[in-house]
């Protein structure tokens, strides 16, 4: 890997917009005082890596769950999916991963396998890293059915100051494990409820590299 590629990470698309909208702030903070002007330079950088996408390495094992986002676990317990995705009313093991505004913010396919369902629903906009946030805050919800006929659930959940949840894919979409399929704007959380029986290998305050972190194992022995 060359040295400029340690710093300088592709650009997601949806990015471009805000960071012409940082650095055309910048000139004009630079034309009313010289330090300002500075100040808008480190945050247009900012925006550009908050938007950054650098390519991903992802595990190609079959039957290995992946980490949907960078962060960090927040929380792990039992819950019931959301229920506009038409899954069963049982409480299935919850995994939730933390982006902080520091972190790359595109959302990968944890699984291989075919969007059943697609399922956006409005709401508040609490911090992300509690636990009322799967409820009350604004979301999208994706069912997956894995090769094996199972189901996966994965949610986007806004922020505290996220206010958009970005996705582009839809029913009947088959995705390959690591895909990009939706990123969400400052700050955020992704949820997975795992197939019944099946175990996290992760823990709270484990850091995640979406795509490449493995984060259950279907095949596992309980």
């Amino acid at each position: 890997m060359r040295m400029r590629d340690t710093f300088i990470k592709p650009m997601h698309p949806e990015g471009i917009k805000f960071v012409a909208i940082f650095a055309a702030i910048t000139l004009v903070l630079f034309l009313i005082w010289q330090p300002l002007g500075w100040i808008g330079v480190g945050l247009t950088v900012w925006c550009y890596y908050f938007f950054r996408d650098p390519e991903r390495v992802t595990p190609d094992r079959p039957g290995l769950i992946i980490s949907p986002a960078d962060g960090v676990v927040s929380l792990i317990e039992k819950a019931v999916p959301p229920a506009e995705l038409g899954m069963a009313d049982e409480p299935l093991t919850r995994v939730s991963v933390f982006m902080s505004v520091f972190n790359c913010h595109v959302n990968r396919t944890p699984i291989a396998g075919e969007i059943k369902a697609v399922a956006y629903r409005p709401g508040k906009f609490f911090n992300a890293s509690l636990d009322k946030a799967s409820k009350d805050n604004e979301r999208n919800s994706l069912r997956i059915e894995m090769e094996d006929g199972r189901d996966l659930a994965v949610v986007q959940i806004a922020g505290l100051v996220a206010r958009r949840i970005v996705w582009w894919v839809e029913p009947g979409s088959k995705l390959r494990t690591g895909e990009r399929f939706g990123l969400i704007r400052f700050g955020s959380r992704l949820d997975v409820y795992l197939p019944d029986g099946v175990q996290p290998m992760v823990k709270i305050g484990q850091t995640m590299i979406a795509g490449e972190t493995v984060l259950a194992d279907l095949t596992a022995q309980g």
